[in-house]
């Protein structure tokens, strides 16, 4: 289950990451001050080397072999279906859940880092 949805808003002005090879990663880095309910939690370093891992995870993607074989336009193989999905009512619904009960921080609500007003793919994927 994702924890954000974003959507293809390139008709009203918002870029969209369709055109590239995407990657996952992870990473560690000291968050005692605002991920870690409000510095209540501290991180015990004596325990480092901190390792980051995934467990259980299957990606079902498109691996191309030039720059234009993963368009959805030229894309002919039953197996990428997926290319056009879109979440359906229940997952809606299981998305708003995740983000309610999981989700620690969200740009898209951060209004001192956007005083001036939030980014264009808040407004559009909300």
């Amino acid at each position: 289950m994702p924890i954000r949805e974003y959507k293809n808003s390139e008709s009203m002005g918002v870029s969209y990451p369709k055109n590239q090879p995407m990657r996952i990663y992870s990473s560690l880095w000291n968050a005692d001050d605002w991920a870690t309910r409000g510095g209540l939690v501290k991180t015990d370093w004596s325990q480092a080397p901190f390792s980051a891992s995934y467990r259980n995870f299957n990606a079902n993607a498109c691996i191309p072999n030039s720059p234009s074989s993963c368009n959805s336009n030229t894309t002919t193989s039953t197996n990428s279906s997926w290319l056009n999905e879109e979440l359906d009512n229940t997952s809606q619904e299981r998305l708003k859940w995740v983000q309610k009960n999981y989700m620690v921080y969200n740009y898209c609500t951060d209004s001192k880092r956007f005083p001036q007003g939030f980014p264009a793919d808040c407004l559009q994927n909300s």
